[in-house]
């Protein structure tokens, strides 16, 4: 049996994405929570001098997924500070953790 050929490993992948996705949004505040099953990742927007926030996105991976996440930001903020120099730990305290959703 031969081996597949260069070629049929490096397929490429079409992605559509409408231009509200390509713009993205701003998020400063990201609540993760998991299960066995599970890593939900809620990216939300606090409003300054308000006790009031916006989710902004929910995205649910699988553990092997959220765990190749991690590395591949491990890697992106290892080459942004060898780019642009060290990233401080924190700006300043962290936000309360007394969170709940409505609707």
């Amino acid at each position: 049996m031969s081996e597949p050929s260069n070629q049929q490993q490096k397929q490429q992948v079409q992605i559509k994405a409408d231009e509200k996705e390509l713009l993205g949004q701003y998020s400063n505040l990201a609540v993760i929570h998991h299960n066995g099953e599970e890593f939900t990742l809620n990216f939300i927007y606090l409003f300054p001098s308000v006790p009031q926030g916006k989710l902004i996105s929910s995205v649910i991976l699988s553990p092997a997924h959220a765990k190749r996440l991690l590395q591949a930001l491990k890697e992106n903020v290892a080459r942004f500070e060898a780019q642009f120099g060290t990233l401080p730990e924190g700006s300043g305290p962290a936000p309360e953790t007394n969170f709940g959703f409505v609707q």
